[in-house]
């Protein structure tokens, strides 16, 4: 089963995706990425990392909502993103939250813990260090000043290894023109709410079984934050990859078998 779907939140809507047969239920929530390119249509080209799942889960994936208004919180994403689980039916989920996803799921959590079964928190950070407020700050920046394919390749360098940028490198003027908004409303205001985010104070309420996945390279959220977090939230567990930074889930051959593995504990 594939599905591109749309839930009502509020005055507006949730573009999401849904694949997979499985009574269990893993939602997946992306980064900043999703300022540039929603999930809309995409179900076909977001399956495939998943396919180990499919039998035992039906995932989905959600956007951030369409309508987003100045201001906009992580706490407001993460109130949200309850309602949209809620009016989807989905009673309980294992979360996974890669980069701000992981920002939404860590107050998703401590908020709306009847919701979330397990937390996977991926590459993500328990506030806006030093590190990602200059990256994030950079960003905004080149929305106002540079081309969009300078903005790519000042992303594709913070995100990946060099390795995995000289073997990709042909395909990122494609990618830039696949990922160039209308304009970086959007954007910006996701990546605003990356600046003023805290999760300190609340993360002693996140009380359900969490695994921190991040690499050990990380140029966007920096090398302590994983183990920030793992001090934060008691009895959760860190996942070190050596070698990767913050794309190790699109980097690392084994990420996606290690958090199936996680799931099916």
């Amino acid at each position: 089963m594939q599905k591109n779907g749309c839930v009502r939140v509020g005055d507006t809507d949730m573009y999401y995706v849904a694949f997979g047969e499985g009574k269990k239920n893993l939602v997946v929530l992306p980064g900043l990425s999703d300022g540039l390119w929603t999930v809309k249509g995409k179900a076909w080209l977001l399956a495939g990392s998943y396919k180990k799942f499919f039998n035992d889960y039906t995932v989905y994936m959600f956007s951030r909502k369409n309508l987003i208004p100045e201001g906009y919180s992580i706490e407001d994403m993460a109130n949200d993103q309850a309602i949209a689980m809620q009016n989807l039916g989905i009673e309980k989920a294992i979360v996974m939250g890669v980069s701000q996803g992981g920002m939404i799921a860590q107050y998703l959590a401590a908020s709306h813990g009847e919701l979330v079964e397990k937390l996977v928190l991926v590459v993500t950070a328990p506030y806006a260090n030093d590190t990602i407020k200059n990256v994030v700050i950079k960003w905004i920046e080149m929305t106002k000043t540079a081309s969009h394919t300078d903005l790519m390749l000042d992303t594709a360098e913070k995100v990946y290894t060099k390795s995995f940028n000289e073997k990709n490198k042909k395909y990122l003027p494609m990618l830039a023109r696949f990922t160039k908004p209308h304009n970086y409303d959007r954007f910006c205001k996701n990546a605003y709410a990356i600046l003023n985010f805290d999760a300190r104070p609340i993360l002693s309420k996140i009380k359900c079984p969490t695994c921190i996945m991040s690499g050990n390279c990380d140029n966007t959220v920096g090398n302590d934050a994983p183990y920030e977090l793992n001090e934060g939230i008691v009895g959760s567990e860190v996942l070190i990859f050596d070698g990767f930074g913050h794309g190790l889930f699109e980097e690392d051959k084994d990420f996606y078998n290690k958090v199936l593995e996680y799931c099916n504990r």
